[in-house]
């Protein structure tokens, strides 16, 4: 690990600069070898860079709102009992793996910012029971457990194949339920194995010299809510729990009548189970406020960085560079190789298209087109897509921005160790729908 890390932090830039140099080789890879022409390029650069805005809202507000949610009194409170759990340094690396894991499987939005929360937390209670604690490598464990997400209930893959009307019906004349793809059996255990070995390489690579060890700072945080003084009329409203409540329970309604009327799972209604969440939470108005300030913060380098990505999408469209890319890699696929090959283009797309749902949208329909005239089950297809996206976040710093804001370290402090993760998890994805492609 010791070169690695020396490699990764002396070498890796920042993570805007990582979206410019994106920017530039995807350019160029157009002019190469597509006939768009520079003109072409700059345009689809430009169109592009306001063609995710709502999308990129969706990703803000899940952000957001994971933040706020983890941050809420019961669930803080939760997160510090998690906390006190692990016993030893060993357990402490696994324990972050595996909560964030569950929580990234329940919802990605959330295992994100678990993912940080809960290693901070480990990192300062294992310091007061004396552990020497290696804390980047806690921040990257937790990061590494997200490594899972597109396998779990918010995976926007999966989610789009079992929405009646998506490019998906059209292509294979059926709606692909998620009990072929996320529930399936062979998918929940591949999670769970998935899991399990990227946890044994966090406990691997944990350093064992105490010179090497970097640890928790426990800075003086402000608390996200300090009650205030009630004087005024409009004090005591700011302070009352009924208007909160009363939101919260309409927005409980609605979700229920959503799903009540055959409704899906989507980011929207994630988005607003997360608010429902919160409001029912809270205490008042005034900690929700002061919880949607503490957690804006965190979400600024998304906020200004995906359009980058959305102009190098736009480029990668427009040109049909996208395209190209995609078909060269299937056309060297067979029937057996196909679930290997897609997981690898899907993987080398989503380092450019860190979107799981805007590199479904485009690179989907020509990796289920190719399923369909290999003969593969379109379920493999899909999940091939899923898991390539989730597999190269490992290398792409994009993601990882929430959670370093909220621990305060920057991408070259746990590069090195995702790096390990990105590969131990790519042969687990590659070995899961190899298998499950035999019997399906």
């Amino acid at each position: 690990m010791g070169p690695l890390n020396a490699v990764v932090e002396r070498y890796m830039p920042s993570a805007f600069l990582f979206a410019v140099a994106l920017t530039a080789v995807v350019a160029v890879a157009a002019l190469i070898v597509t006939d768009s022409g520079p003109a072409e390029v700059v345009n689809g650069w430009g169109d592009g860079l306001s063609g995710l805005l709502a999308f990129t809202m969706q990703m803000v507000l899940i952000l957001l709102l994971g933040y706020m949610l983890a941050h809420t009194g019961p669930v803080h409170r939760l997160l510090v009992k998690l906390g006190s759990v692990p016993r030893s340094e060993g357990q402490a690396y696994i324990f972050v793996v595996v909560v964030t894991a569950v929580a990234s499987l329940i919802t990605w939005g959330l295992g994100l910012v678990v993912g940080a929360v809960i290693a901070k937390e480990v990192a300062r209670q294992g310091k007061t029971k004396g552990l020497r604690l290696h804390f980047p490598l806690l921040v990257a464990a937790g990061y590494s457990g997200w490594v899972v997400w597109h396998m779990g209930y918010s995976g926007s893959g999966p989610l789009a194949a079992a929405t009646e009307g998506s490019f998906v019906t059209e292509l294979t004349g059926q709606v692909i339920p998620m009990s072929e793809t996320t529930f399936s059996i062979w998918n929940m255990v591949g999670a769970v194995l998935t899991v399990i070995g990227v946890a044994a390489a966090m406990y691997f690579v944990r350093p064992r010299s105490a010179s090497k060890i970097i640890e928790f700072d426990p800075k003086q945080e402000a608390a996200a809510y300090v009650k205030e003084d009630i004087n005024t009329p409009a004090d005591r409203l700011d302070a009352s729990r009924w208007p909160t409540l009363l939101l919260g329970l309409a927005l409980a309604a609605y979700i229920i009548m959503h799903f009540a009327n055959g409704g899906t799972l989507t980011l929207d209604i994630v988005n607003w189970s997360f608010m429902m969440l919160i409001l029912l939470l809270v205490a008042n108005s005034s900690e929700m406020l002061a919880l949607v300030r503490s957690s804006a913060s965190n979400v600024g380098d998304v906020v200004f960085q995906y359009p980058l990505y959305a102009g190098i999408l736009g480029i990668m469209a427009s040109t049909g560079l996208m395209e190209w890319l995609t078909q060269k890699m299937v056309m060297i696929s067979t029937e057996a190789t196909f679930p290997i090959i897609g997981l690898f283009s899907a993987g080398l797309v989503n380092i450019f298209v860190p979107s799981g749902g805007a590199q479904f949208a485009v690179q989907g329909p020509i990796v289920l087109d190719a399923a369909q005239a290999l003969g593969v089950d379109p379920a493999i297809a899909i999940m091939a897509v899923a898991y390539g996206d989730q597999w190269t976040n490992m290398i792409q710093p994009f993601w990882a921005l929430p959670l370093l804001a909220i621990a305060g370290l920057k991408i070259r402090d746990i590069m090195g160790y995702t790096t390990i993760t990105f590969l131990v998890s790519g042969v687990f994805f590659a070995g899961i729908l190899f298998t499950a492609n035999l019997f399906l």
